[in-house]
């Protein structure tokens, strides 16, 4: 969790408010009274803690489960007054799942997702675009989050991703996306299912936030892009009819 957001938090949050750190085990949050995690207790911060205080959770407040399972986490509705959820929903098979359950469970949280600069940086982990782990494309807008499968086709194409080093230029709130939410939150999944739609979804964003990087380049992918369905389309095409003609001369 970023600097600002946990000191707001700290800040302003009641101390006597009931509070769920969700995938919480790399680094929780001090203040959180209850922790639901794949992980278990024991190892717990790997990566340090978010916070100052001691830790409010314990082993009996420490669920061990898999959030993204079918079955409804063990809460009641609206059993937390606060949930938090930082830095979890990009690497998880159902994040919409997970919000449905955020929805249910709170009255209000915070989610931190990876912002777009970051999941389109190459070079930000290793010789490849963004985080390896990361399963989602993460777009906070007002009132709710939207996710795109992170297809690996951003690695292929220098108009999907910004230039080496480019990440260096990013400040902490840069390399986040954060979404405060009371009562409730949209969440959905939007499928991109055409070849054209997800270089222009990838390239789109380079374009628009890294010009001298990602227009000309972009405008030329897009282009073959639009050919490349055009061409594909015109082969699926004869080829049907070349099969239908055989299959009329066996009869």
């Amino acid at each position: 969790m970023i600097t600002a957001s946990l000191e707001k938090l700290e800040r302003e949050l009641p101390d006597d408010a009931l509070v769920l750190d969700v995938g919480g085990y790399i680094r929780p949050w001090s203040r959180a009274d209850w922790v639901i995690d794949i992980m278990p207790y024991d190892g717990r911060g790997p990566h340090g803690r978010d916070g100052s205080g001691p830790e409010r959770f314990s082993a009996d407040t420490w669920v061990q489960r898999d959030i993204c399972a079918p079955e409804p986490w063990p809460f009641e509705d609206d059993q937390f007054d606060f949930v938090t959820c930082s830095q979890t929903l990009e690497d998880i098979r159902d994040p919409v799942g997970v919000c449905a359950e955020l929805n249910r469970v709170a009255k209000a949280g915070y989610v931190e997702v990876p912002s777009r600069w970051v999941e389109h940086s190459w070079g930000i982990q290793g010789p490849w675009v963004g985080w390896a782990h990361h399963h989602w494309f993460c777009d906070v807008k007002p009132g709710g989050i939207e996710f795109v499968f992170k297809h690996h086709v951003v690695h292929a194409r220098r108009s999907n991703y910004f230039p080496d080093e480019f990440h260096l230029s990013l400040s902490e709130e840069d390399r986040v996306q954060q979404l405060w939410w009371e009562g409730s939150f949209r969440y959905e999944e939007r499928p991109i299912l055409d070849i054209y739609g997800l270089d222009q979804y990838l390239a789109e964003f380079v374009r628009d936030n890294y010009p001298e990087h990602g227009a000309a380049i972009g405008d030329r992918v897009l282009t073959r892009a639009g050919t490349a369905m055009r061409e594909l389309g015109m082969k699926l095409e004869s080829r049907g009819r070349r099969q239908a003609r055989e299959r009329s001369g066996r009869r």
